[in-house]
């Protein structure tokens, strides 16, 4: 048993997606061989999919290359926070149904700028770690054997 077992819960695979979809904003993690790209992405949730918009450059051209990608969402507050993680492969929405499902979401570039690609990743896996807040107990005194 650790010290952490009253303040850190793991969420069940349901739980981790109501987490992920109550949010809005992450970040996106690519890997290619050695190289990592993290960018933060605004995206939204349709069925198995995590969809976001992009423009043509680095973050479209590493998702799609990328075996796997990641996203990891966050929320805190002063009594929980958690953390989401998601795996899965990117691809570029190119079917004329997709995009006009992704173009019915409420998906909006965050800064003014002109994203026309639709991004999704399919969600491979999913898993999720809850904290309960507090102030930090009182250390133990350590005995020395």
């Amino acid at each position: 048993m650790s010290d952490y077992d009253d303040v850190m819960m793991i969420p069940t695979e349901a739980e981790a997606r109501q987490l992920l979809a109550s949010q809005t904003v992450g970040r996106l993690v690519e890997r290619i061989g050695e190289h990592v790209e993290i960018f933060p992405i605004n995206y939204a949730i349709e069925g198995d999919l995590l969809i976001f918009r992009t423009a043509p450059g680095t973050k479209l051209a590493a998702a799609v290359a990328a075996d796997e990608v990641f996203l990891q969402t966050d929320y805190v507050s002063e009594t929980e926070a958690w953390s989401v993680i998601v795996t899965g492969a990117a691809r570029i929405l190119d079917r004329d149904d997709e995009i006009e499902r992704a173009e019915q979401l409420d998906l909006r570039p965050l800064v003014p700028s002109v994203k026309r690609v639709f991004v999704a990743i399919d969600i491979e896996s999913i898993s999720a770690r809850r904290f309960e807040l507090g102030p930090e107990p009182e250390a133990e005194p350590e005995t020395i054997a």
